[in-house]
């Protein structure tokens, strides 16, 4: 977790810059299995909601909003799943490998994009890359807190009982962050090389 400090005559935060890199490097995607109690507190969950409005957003369109599952509200989810999982034939193991995906984490938020497809000036493609930066902003931002956190996506967003729990007409149910404190080191299992992304021009 990074270390903040308030400066005299500015009425930000300031921090060691140096940090900031190498922790962003250091995050990867865990588990919910391996996600535990606490989960970011109202004040931290308001941070990580404004992480996501700093995504790139051309025109600012906003193409994306956010639904909070947490406390008890994660039953609803549960039975949610579990039903899902009973409606394609899956063993009971398998449920409760369902249920317990929407109950492990203390708190989950539902990604609903709501793009524009008709947009005289943006293109649906750029308003898709907004959510994803928005997603990616939401994961720094629980890492730079000292959470940890994956997105789940799957067949579920698909299911029209689970989409209709979370969307409006004309939304699109992208999946699910999961956020809680890591139980094991974060770390990844296959090293990914920049050589194969960067080129120049």
């Amino acid at each position: 977790m990074l270390t903040f400090t308030k400066t005299m005559n500015l009425s930000q935060n300031v921090f060691d810059r140096s940090e900031c890199i190498p922790h962003l490097l250091n995050r990867y995607s865990m588990g919910i299995k391996h996600l535990s109690e606490p989960g970011p507190d109202d004040h931290q969950l308001h941070q990580i909601a404004e992480a996501a409005l700093r995504a790139p957003d051309h025109g600012e369109l906003i193409p994306f909003r956010l639904s909070v599952i947490r406390g008890t509200a994660r039953n609803k989810l549960a039975d949610l799943f579990e039903n899902y999982a009973r409606e394609k034939g899956k063993s009971e193991e398998s449920c409760a490998i369902e249920r317990e995906r929407a109950l492990r984490a203390p708190l989950t938020i539902a990604i609903i994009a709501r793009v524009d497809l008709y947009h005289p000036l943006v293109p649906a493609h750029e308003q898709w890359a907004c959510i994803g930066g928005a997603v990616t902003n939401m994961l720094n931002a629980a890492h730079l807190m000292g959470f940890a956190g994956k997105m789940l996506s799957g067949e579920k967003v698909r299911d029209k009982a689970i989409m209709s729990s979370f969307c409006l007409p004309g939304e699109t149910l992208m999946g699910w962050i999961s956020i809680g404190t890591p139980g094991k080191a974060l770390g990844a299992k296959k090293i990914k090389s920049i050589d194969s992304i960067l080129s120049f021009y």
